[in-house]
């Protein structure tokens, strides 16, 4: 199964307009294997995350693609969730990323995706 198929899997859908924003961020990875879906949701909902914060979109005319990095980022939870080793590696990962974020933003340290 593909991240794509994994992700028109889940139930419920969510609406059209955030799955086609999702699935735009996350580009060529959906046909990657699912079994990685954690990581690669997570590195979307990031580089996402990040290209509205650097852009200052934060905003009405950003919300669709600030409610995009949320979902893929609960979609890395969920999919690391079904694994036996569950998301503590996932959730340190993330909260390591969010605590860079001032530092990626601020040239600091290169934003990654």
């Amino acid at each position: 199964m593909t991240l794509g198929e994994w992700l028109d899997s889940r139930t419920p859908p969510a609406p059209p307009a955030l799955l086609a924003r999702m699935r735009s961020a996350l580009g060529d990875r959906l046909t990657l294997p699912a079994e990685k879906a954690d990581a690669l949701c997570l590195a979307a909902g990031e580089a996402l995350l990040a290209d509205l914060l650097a852009s200052g979109r934060t905003s009405r005319d950003g919300a669709i693609d600030l409610l995009a990095a949320d979902g893929l980022v609960t979609y890395a939870f969920e999919a690391a969730s079904e694994r036996p080793a569950g998301p503590d590696g996932l959730a340190r990962d993330a909260i390591e990323w969010i605590a860079r974020v001032p530092a990626r933003l601020s040239g600091a340290e290169p934003v990654s995706g």
